[in-house]
């Protein structure tokens, strides 16, 4: 009997608007209880709406201007209703997919769109697809958005350029010209290292592009030829931006003191990477556990052990103890000192 009580269900559905679909099918048609249901954010609301009020156009346009994927549950006249989808689009790009075919191909609705989720060019018409304006506002804001472009405006660097500097990714999408084209694949690899994966071969061996792009990001190291990943300035250029990236240089590099120094003020952890050697090495280690305590779980049995080396770690994170070598914990006197 709750269900059927207007003023517990009010109370509710301004709680948990969800519970709309438990109440009784007059309460769902009941437009104060509907209206007070959608504008709680909940997607599904609006289909325990009754189907009068689905097509009611006050409460569907609450229920899109605060979630606009609301629209799929509209009447087919209200998803024909131009203010409505612009509402619609507007708070949610993808709401696209539930307008009438006819705004598919409406560039302003469709510009409205994806300028709010790119994503949604993927709803949009053939011809709009292949609109330049369009394209290019959807790639600005998701750069994978391009996936849903024509091969013409894959060839367009202005529209590349905008898709790889939002999504590094999207470089793959590109035409085989663009993505050889050195300021491309620089923009790509400065969002995502791993872009450099998509570059032609020439830029991915050419050094002077691997040394610009590294030192932009350093995870890009991981895409570089083997040559480039033996090649000092190179790899040095991209542990001092990404510590880490020691993960991805050659065997002879992880055991340089000047690299894994560099990798290790970056980024602690990269001590991980080191040679068995260096992770032995005091000035290492203590230049890792300075950046990151935890490091110090990669230190050498010895220095694990190592009174300058624990306290080190220990300022700098205190929960060092779980990586203590068992000598130093039962050393009298100290563990409480590191405790403290």
């Amino acid at each position: 009997e709750s269900w059927k009580d207007r003023h517990i269900v009010l109370a509710a559905v301004t709680t948990n608007s969800f519970v709309l679909q438990y109440a009784s099918d007059e309460l769902k048609a009941n437009k104060d209880v509907v209206l007070a249901a959608v504008s709680f954010f909940d997607v599904d609301v609006l289909k325990y709406a009754s189907d009068e009020l689905q097509a009611n156009r006050d409460v569907v346009s609450a229920a899109v201007s605060f979630t606009g994927k609301a629209l799929e549950f509209a009447s087919d006249d209200l998803k024909a209703d131009r203010d409505v989808v612009l509402t619609a689009v507007t708070e949610n790009g993808k709401a696209l997919q539930y307008a009438s075919h006819n705004f598919k191909k409406d560039k302003e609705v469709v510009l409205a769109a994806v300028s709010k989720n790119g994503g949604a060019l993927g709803y949009a018409s053939a011809d709009l697809k292949a609109d330049r304006d369009v394209v290019l506002a959807a790639v600005t804001n998701r750069g994978y958005a391009l996936y849903d472009a024509p091969d013409e405006l894959r060839v367009d660097r202005d529209v590349v350029l905008a898709a790889v500097a939002q999504d590094g990714m999207a470089l793959h999408l590109a035409s085989a010209a663009l993505r050889a084209d050195r300021d491309v694949v620089l923009a790509a690899v400065t969002n995502c290292g791993y872009a450099l994966n998509y570059a032609s071969e020439t830029l991915r061996s050419d050094r002077a592009f691997v040394l610009e792009a590294v030192t932009q990001n350093g995870s890009a190291l991981e895409c570089a030829s083997d040559k480039l990943r033996e090649d000092k300035d190179v790899v040095l250029a991209a542990v001092t931006n990404w510590g880490y990236a020691l993960n991805y240089a050659s065997d002879e590099l992880q055991a340089d003191n000047d690299v894994v120094l560099a990798a290790v003020k970056s980024d602690g952890n990269a001590l991980e990477y080191a040679s068995d050697e260096l992770r032995a090495n005091k000035d290492v280690v203590l230049a890792a556990v300075a950046q990151y305590g935890d490091a110090l779980q990669f230190a050498s049995d010895e220095l694990k052990a190592d009174k300058d080396v624990v306290l080190a770690a220990e300022t700098q994170n205190r929960r060092v103890l779980d990586y203590l070598s068992e000598t130093f914990r039962n050393e009298p006197g100290f563990g409480f000192k590191v405790n403290a």
